[in-house]
């Protein structure tokens, strides 16, 4: 509601001084019903029975040894694959295609090298035939995700940290509602992953996205993810369901709430794996950082 009475010069600091208000989620909400899935009859099931509701604007870690069914959990999500049984549904409709409202990133940021880091960033604009928000947008999400002095360069010129900002611009150009994210930074280094970990939550937030993780990174579910949906393999399934209560401070790793919140999914983790204590798919974790 608009304000029509002066504020006082002390009002009028004192709101100044507030801090800034998140924006109210404009992301998708997901609730995925009944869902099983085989690829074929004969082998079994890779996914059975899960069941659970992402909130819009939530940030949630899908967390999982190999071969436990996240990955394609995730695909289900996108549109990009169907389930056997059940159903995906996003803001009350079943999902049966691929939609700009919710798109994923990928392991390797596939980018055309002859192209500019503007142009490889237009292409979702392109492909959902919005060439006239390009000139406006791109600069603003190159600047989004701290590319913006690079529009010009040639995408083989950048740091593999670099290319996959500018596959998470491509993601963000359409304004989706729904992020995806299949271990998209699993390749990079310690230091750079750790930036993008916590690049990605804070643009997520500050749009109020939905954001959805695959990872067997326990570090970077704690970094990331409001929730974590710990998922036990043979068939895939829902092990539990654990909300990571830090704050953003205390998500930048090496303090004591970050190591009891670290120690306490591990353990969880480990469970589910049926096999306490082993971390060899965490060894490069760099919690102490």
């Amino acid at each position: 509601m608009a304000m029509t009475l002066t504020l006082s010069d002390s009002a009028a600091q004192g709101t100044q001084d507030a801090p800034r208000r998140r924006p109210a989620p404009v992301g998708a909400h997901v609730a995925i019903k009944g869902l099983s899935h085989a690829y074929r009859r004969h082998d079994g099931k890779v996914l059975d029975g899960i069941d659970f509701e992402i909130k819009a604007g939530e940030v949630v870690a899908l967390l999982g040894r190999s071969g436990c069914g996240k990955s394609t959990l995730l695909h289900m999500l996108s549109g990009l694959t169907h389930p056997s049984e059940g159903e995906v549904v996003i803001n009350g409709n079943t999902i049966r295609e691929p939609s700009p409202k919710w798109v994923m990133m990928f392991q390797a940021p596939s980018l055309f090298p002859w192209m500019t880091v503007a142009q490889n960033a237009a292409l979702g604009l392109k492909f959902t035939r919005r060439n006239d928000q390009i000139a406006k947008r791109i600069p603003e999400i190159l600047d989004l995700v701290d590319l913006g002095a690079f529009a010009d360069r040639n995408a083989q010129e950048l740091s593999g940290g670099q290319q996959q900002r500018v596959a998470l611009a491509r993601s963000l150009a359409p304004k989706p509602e729904m992020l995806l994210l299949d271990e998209p930074f699993s390749a990079l280094d310690a230091f750079t992953r750790r930036n993008l970990q916590r690049d990605v939550r804070q643009i997520a937030r500050d749009l109020g996205l939905t954001l959805v993780l695959v990872t067997h990174d326990v570090g970077e579910a704690v970094r990331m993810a409001d929730r974590v949906i710990v998922l036990k393999a043979n068939p895939g399934r829902v092990f539990e369901d654990t909300v990571i209560t830090l704050s953003e401070e205390e998500r930048s790793g090496g303090s004591d709430e970050f190591q009891a919140e670290h120690s306490r999914l591990m353990n969880i983790y480990s469970q589910a794996a049926d096999a306490p204590g082993e971390a060899t798919e965490t060894t490069n974790d760099f919690t102490q950082i």
